[in-house]
């Protein structure tokens, strides 16, 4: 299932669990996991040498396919966290009692 946002396409990779989209010729993904309304982003996966600018973008087109989905965000790996902590606009995302 393709998503398209702006001008980026995001695949949902059900079978891998993973949401991801290519640049420059390289791979960005980020791997999920989903239990009761909440989605666990535990990995984030990006070239050698990540376009930063792009990899945050990435991950904003991932909160809103969650948000549009209705689920709450628990980021496990450490710089979806770190972006939740630079990003306070994103905290009414988080469920009820996680502190990042």
């Amino acid at each position: 299932m393709f998503l398209e946002m702006q001008t980026m396409d995001i695949k949902d990779n059900t079978i891998l669990r993973q949401f991801e989209t290519h640049h420059q010729e390289a791979l960005y993904a980020i791997e999920y996991a989903i239990q009761e309304r909440k989605i666990f982003l535990t990995k984030f996966i990006t070239p050698e040498n990540p376009d930063e600018e792009f990899s945050q973008e990435f991950l904003k087109e991932v909160l809103e396919i969650a948000r549009e989905r209705k689920l709450k965000v628990v980021p496990t790996a450490s710089k979806i966290a770190s972006f939740f902590r630079k990003n306070p606009s994103y905290k009414e995302m988080l469920p009820v009692g996680i502190v990042i």
